[in-house]
């Protein structure tokens, strides 16, 4: 018992100063980039001199500041809101007033599983409306009213739940039923879902939210079937999306896996670019393939969700992890040992701690990121004209009010994507 006692204590501070550190790093982060977009908001940079008008300059300057300001805000509050389903008890007194009306059991479980994801949906709302309609409403980039806005929250959290609850059941039913290497059989359905995923998100899930219509431009069409050939691609189909719906931003995505990817184009991304910047962008998409970003991708996270589940099958034995972290385990406990493990607590505790340690090594995964797009862009170039790309990237950046200014800090910790300048400056080269 001094152990498990001594072990709590330690995660606890441990927790603590993590989640201190990690607000005070994301909070200097955040004031550095709010503080250098500011600072560079009256001039275009030369490089874009003569392509960039110091009206979209500037408004892309007021928008990344208008969002760092108010990810200020969210972050206090999410960090809060942490505080108090772990060291303040919030989880715990959940976790007690369903185990006193329903005992325990699966439907206890499964209940506090879907109490907490709505209680947290419900605390994010007010941030996600702001968000939808304060500022991607200023600066035009909203198109959705509060119907369509109500209709894709109810459709989702359905959506969520039809999936959601079955997955959680059956991981929830291998923790108490498949012994100690439960984690290792619970990584494999876990695995399967996500490439299950892969497979019906084209065809199943995502027509549930937007209209995808076969691309019947015959100029763009003959152009990218051409690249696709030359670049060996094959796919089941290219569409348009009807994007312009929900928002003005402009993009175009590979999805699905195998047999079942196809080509999707934001109708914003046709109406903006000539067909040979719509080759470019697709040119770089097929870069990723190429290289096999998208199946690294895939390996690293199932050696990570690997390396996670088997975390999770010893943490969740421990009586430590929970007391640690703010929650009194309603079992039986013998030793420092759990004699049966609180599975639907362990999950959320795990889902909840596991982010504020994993943030610190967030620039390395974009770092990584970063070098994949240097990649699908240097195989972009030999594909089709760099010219055609830059002025591609260029126009995007704009539609998008991606600031050409980023702090450089702040883009070495978050950016998945290179700043504008990095990217252009590599094509150059």
């Amino acid at each position: 018992m001094a152990h498990n006692l001594s072990y709590s204590v330690a995660l606890t501070y441990a927790f603590a100063f993590a989640l201190v550190l990690g607000l005070l790093l994301k909070f200097w982060l955040a004031t550095r980039q709010i503080r250098h977009v500011a600072q560079h908001r009256g001039t275009v940079p030369p490089a874009f001199a003569h392509t960039i008008t110091l009206a979209a300059h500037q408004k892309a300057a007021d928008y990344t500041i208008a969002k760092a300001r108010f990810g200020l805000l969210e972050l206090a509050f999410g960090t809060a809101v942490l505080l108090g389903w772990t060291l303040l008890g919030g989880l715990d007194a959940l976790n007690r007033v369903l185990f006193d009306t329903l005992g325990p059991g699966m439907a206890q479980q499964l209940l506090l599983l879907a109490a907490f994801a709505l209680i947290g949906m419900l605390i994010d709302l007010p941030f996600t409306l702001y968000q939808t309609f304060v500022i991607e409403e200023k600066f035009g980039f909203n198109k959705m009213s509060f119907k369509m806005w109500l209709q894709d929250l109810y459709k989702s959290s359905t959506l969520a739940a039809a999936i959601g609850l079955p997955i959680a059941a059956l991981i929830l039913w291998l923790m108490g039923a498949a012994g100690s290497t439960w984690w290792l059989w619970a990584w494999a359905v876990w695995m399967g879902f996500n490439l299950l995923l892969l497979l019906i998100y084209p065809t199943f899930i995502a027509p549930i939210f937007n209209k995808f219509q076969p691309l019947e431009d015959e100029t763009v069409k003959a152009r990218v079937t051409a690249l696709m050939q030359r670049c060996g691609f094959a796919a089941k189909g290219l569409f348009v999306m009807d994007g312009s719906r929900r928002s003005a931003h402009a993009n175009a995505y590979f999805t699905g896996f195998g047999a079942a990817k196809r080509v999707v184009f934001f109708d914003t991304l046709l109406a903006k670019l000539s067909p040979g910047e719509v080759d470019a962008v697709l040119a770089h998409e097929l870069g990723h393939f190429k290289h096999k970003h998208i199946l690294k991708r895939i390996v690293t996270m199932f050696a990570m969700s690997l390396a996670g589940f088997a975390l999770l099958g010893w943490l969740a034995t421990q009586a430590w992890f929970y007391t640690g972290l703010g929650v009194q385990p309603n079992l039986a406990v013998a030793g420092s040992t759990l004699a049966v493990p609180n599975d639907a607590l362990a999950l959320l505790l795990f889902l909840l701690a596991v982010p504020v340690f994993s943030f610190f090594i967030s620039p390395l995964m974009a770092l990584f990121s970063r070098k994949h797009e240097f990649e699908a862009d240097a195989y972009a170039v030999t594909q089709t004209s760099g010219k055609d790309l830059s002025s591609a990237l260029l126009k995007l950046y704009e539609d998008n009010a991606s600031t050409l200014t980023p702090d450089p800090v702040f883009v070495k910790f978050y950016y998945s994507h290179p700043p504008a300048s990095e990217r252009l400056a590599r094509m150059a080269n």
